[in-house]
């Protein structure tokens, strides 16, 4: 057969890299995509270890360069947050079941430590209503509140304990692409699902009911309401309606005029405001509206000796802390990330966990449980004007403050009130509109939101959550067990060559058939890319022979293949093979350096020929041209 022309431009075959720079490229792209050490080439050694202790300790960045007027939109966004941090501290301490100081404490100490090691500007700390429930559902199973409220406070620290570790570790061994299994529909549906539940359970709170079940699923919450309906206390019911109708007025207030954004936000906070006065003027415990209770004054105390690590409950609170943490990585991280998209900054999501890792470890040493960034309290910060994380630092004041002088004030707080918070907060985490979007766009997608949906409401929050992980894996499995190949064709004679199912105007050249593998070639796969190429080539050749031609040259283009196994390798010598019996010749097209690299170890270019491996589709089929107007040209030579 003839040789192919020669071309200006042509594959590099020739350089080769060592074991080491291959592992330590591949290394640095897994663990430190981001690369957050470029700018330290060439920098003295010393500046080098300050950048470095910048780059872990972000406060040493941002502090030397604070300025009053940065002071002046933290004061503002800072104070705003508390007067929401405050409401829904004690709102979701009662979700899980704690004492309600314990929602004050961690909001006071893991916002002064995020502020020293978290990246992002926008982000406020405090505790959430999803993961708090999540908390309750693991270890209530061990130890109910209701028996034995100290031991399970010191088993909500424990877990918070566990929590820290496991966020620490995963941002030190820049391991947060684990956290990427949690895609966007199963978060999507797992904080719709919970939200249905947690708003049902806050249904004992509206009719200020004694007993409830421990259970989560909404068929024994449904059953637990209606089984109590004698404990249906109209009271609480009526003052409920009013105040969950006040609370969404504001946050209807809020989408009309975005600048009242603050109305929003100090509303929960005069809820438990005008509640607590009311139920204390006419004595709401007395007539059907019970309240909190007396409230401790005072700093968090520290609760280091309070942790358990004894065998039969280790068990428990890790498996609470690390699925908790792992959940709550999530929220916060992509609430970090999207505020940070909208002025047009980045965070580094490894930072994040190990500043979630800091302030959850500091938090179960001082009688705090599991905190992250809530979109709810995240967002008003961004809206107030936050400039830096010190507005976590005016918050956590303002926090001190109520503790040290006003936490007995909210003794009268009606349980209703706190009730109606939480509600009015959770409307907001069904995204009806998000989950049509997803409907619309992928049905499997949307099945995976689905299982996360309905296993949260109606088995538990844990079998929904790890059924929708399951189904995402499955599915990314598929993607790479069955890639997506196609048929290339050329549009109007030019060098564009195309999927000819997306461009049906696009036609191959005569007696070629152009492929297209567009993922990496791994043992989960290379049975069926055989088999499909296989197909496509018998194909090719009938619709060749029809025409009375023959199919003479198959191009495969692996631009898209990033990386190949010896699996891959043993598959594309097959094909090369199976082919080569056929008397059709292979080439293949834009290989990237990792695939050349391991092609010319493998002596898989040796066997093509280093001359049938080509810069683009367009040098193969001119290649392929040049070759058959050879071979024409010298049996016709031969005939003269």
């Amino acid at each position: 057969m003839a040789t192919t022309p020669e071309h200006h431009y042509r594959v590099n075959l020739s350089s080769e890299r060592t074991f080491t720079s291959a592992l330590k490229s591949s290394l640095k792209e897994t663990f430190f995509p981001d690369d957050p050490f470029r700018n330290f080439t060439g920098l003295p050694m010393h500046k080098k270890a300050w950048n470095g202790l910048k780059y872990f300790v972000p406060v040493l960045d941002w502090a030397p360069k604070y300025t009053l007027s940065n002071l002046w939109g933290d004061m503002l966004a800072g104070v705003t947050i508390a007067s929401l941090a405050i409401p829904q501290g004690i709102s979701y301490a009662g979700l899980a079941k704690l004492p309600p100081v314990i929602g004050l404490y961690s909001s006071f100490v893991p916002p002064l430590v995020y502020a020293v090691f978290g990246s992002s500007k926008n982000l406020a700390v405090g505790t959430v209503a999803a993961a708090s429930l999540l908390i309750v559902s693991i270890i209530e199973n061990k130890v109910t509140a209701s028996k034995k409220l100290d031991l399970y406070t010191q088993l909500f620290f424990t877990a918070a304990f566990f929590t820290g570790i496991f966020q620490m570790a995963l941002g030190f061994l820049r391991l947060g692409f684990l956290v990427d299994f949690l895609s966007r529909s199963t978060i999507t549906g797992f904080m719709g699902g919970t939200a249905i539940l947690i708003i049902l359970q806050q249904l004992k709170g509206m009719l200020g009911m004694k007993h409830f079940t421990t259970k989560t699923d909404i068929v024994s919450v449904l059953r637990c309401i209606f089984e109590n309906r004698h404990e249906w206390q109209w009271q609480s019911a009526v003052l409920g309606v009013c105040f969950l109708s006040f609370l969404i007025l504001t946050q209807y207030v809020r989408k009309k005029q975005p600048k009242l954004f603050y109305v929003s936000a100090v509303a929960p906070l005069m809820v438990v405001i005008m509640g607590g006065l009311f139920a204390f003027l006419i004595h709401g415990q007395h007539h059907g509206i019970p309240i909190v209770g007396d409230l401790k004054k005072g700093l968090n105390p520290i609760s280091i000796s309070e942790l358990k690590f004894q065998s039969q409950y280790i068990g428990t609170v890790v498996k609470a802390g690390i699925i908790s943490g792992f959940v709550a990585l999530a929220e916060g991280v992509a609430v970090g990330r999207s505020l940070a998209m909208m002025k047009n900054e980045q965070i580094d999501g490894n930072k994040e966990m190990v500043a979630f890792g800091m302030m959850n470890l500091a938090g179960s040493f001082t009688s705090c449980y599991l905190t992250t960034g809530p979109f709810s309290k995240s967002a008003v910060n961004y809206n107030a004007g936050c400039k830096t994380p010190m507005s976590n630092v005016v918050m956590s004041l303002c926090i001190m403050f109520v503790l040290l002088f006003l936490a007995p004030l909210f003794k009268y707080t009606p349980l209703v009130a706190l009730s109606a918070i939480i509600i009015s907060a959770m409307l907001g985490l069904i995204k009806y509109k998000q989950i049509i979007a997803i409907y619309k766009v992928d049905k499997f997608d949307f099945c995976i939101c689905m299982a996360a949906f309905v296993g949260v409401v109606f088995f538990s929050m844990i079998i929904g959550l790890g059924v929708s992980v399951v189904l995402g894996i499955i599915r990314a499995l598929l993607y790479v067990a069955r890639p997506i190949t196609c048929k290339m064709g050329n549009i109007n004679g030019g060098e564009i060559y195309c999927d000819i199912t997306q461009y049906p105007d696009a036609y191959p050249p005569h007696n070629m058939l152009i492929l297209q593998v567009g993922s990496p070639i791994y043992y989960a796969n290379a049975d069926y890319l055989r088999e499909r190429i296989a197909r496509w080539v018998e194909d090719e050749e009938k619709a060749a022979n029809a025409n009375g031609e023959d199919l003479l040259y198959v191009i495969i283009n692996i631009g898209g293949v990033t990386s190949i196994d010896n699996t891959g390798i043993g598959m594309l010598q097959e094909v090369h093979k199976y082919l080569e019996r056929k008397g059709i010749k292979m080439a293949l097209t834009n290989p990237r350096l990792q695939i050349v690299d391991k092609l010319r170890i493998s002596g898989l270019i040796d066997l093509i020929g280093e001359y049938w491996i080509f810069l683009s589709v367009g040098d193969a089929v001119n290649a392929c041209r040049y070759t058959l107007r050879q071979e024409s040209k010298h049996n016709n030579d031969g005939k003269v």
